[in-house]
């Protein structure tokens, strides 16, 4: 079976359209909304190819302005920084638990000190106790 050929699309925003450039045909066409930005293409590259829309693969990149990629860029960096800070939380929680219950508290009483059913208050000293081990 033959691979099929790859096309690439590179889209970004022009005014009121999203310009769609094809660098393997050398031309350009529009799309009102993201949605029509492939079949566009697509329907470009058949044209200019003389080829079956279906014939080949097509790599579509979004292009966004400069600003817009720096505040998504920060948003990725501020959800790291959330799931780290969670992470470490759930990993106080952990040790906080397992010290009460170390101090001869009783489930419930942990539970009750942390604001935890009791059930939780085991899960969280259980998995205090796996890593530590």
């Amino acid at each position: 079976m033959a691979e099929l050929k790859t096309y690439h699309a590179e889209v970004d925003r022009d005014g009121r359209v999203w310009r769609v450039r094809v660098p393997e045909v050398s031309r350009t066409t529009q799309a009102r909304t993201l949605r029509e930005a492939e079949p566009m293409a697509r329907d470009l590259i058949a044209i200019m190819e003389d080829i079956p829309a279906d014939s080949f693969s097509l790599d579509v990149t979004i292009v966004l302005p400069a600003d817009v990629r720096a505040e998504l860029d920060r948003s990725a960096e501020l959800r790291e920084q959330a799931a780290r800070s969670q992470a470490q939380a759930a990993q106080a929680a952990r040790r906080a638990a397992r010290q009460l219950r170390d101090q001869g508290l009783s489930l419930q009483d942990v539970g009750s000190a942390l604001g935890v059913s009791f059930q939780r208050a085991k899960q969280l000293i259980d998995e205090a106790g796996q890593i530590a081990s």
